[in-house]
This record gives C-alpha cells, structure tokens and sequence, in this order.
C-alpha cells in the first residue's frame, strides 16, 4: 500500500511541472513503481528512475524527429 501511495505522490508532482518536462515521465514512473515493487519492494525508487529514464528516453527521440525533419528540408524556419 506505501508503494501505490509512493506513486501517486511522483505522478502528482510529475503532474505539477511543464508539459514539456514531463514527457515520458508518467509512463515511466507508472512502469518503473510497478517494477520496482515487485523487484524487492523498492516502488519509490523504481518510480523515480522510471521517470528519469523516460524524459531521457522521450528528449532522444524529439532529438532524432528534428534531425529526420531538417534532412529532409522540412525545418522550422
């Protein structure tokens, strides 16, 4: 029951930033609880990291779209 209660204190705060700092940061914390209490009770932890992890996960993949879209000539101008 702690760990839930972990979680929805990540996803609350998660929930408190910008839009855009928060991408990929719910899903992770979501997975990375879940995982984390499974693996040995540690769901805080694993929510946090799951969050780190998915606002990196999520600002690589905006860097690879800008690429893809200025290579083929579509940038912002």
């Amino acid at each position: 029951m702690k760990s839930l209660a972990a979680i929805a204190a990540v996803l609350l705060i998660c929930g408190a930033t910008s839009a855009a700092n928060a991408k990929g940061c719910i899903k992770g914390a979501v997975v990375g609880g879940v995982a984390g209490h499974y693996a040995g009770h540690h769901g805080v932890l694993g929510a946090a990291a799951g969050c780190l992890y998915g606002r990196h996960h999520a600002k690589e993949q905006e860097k690879q779209q800008q690429q893809q879209s200025q290579a083929n000539g579509q940038g912002k101008l």
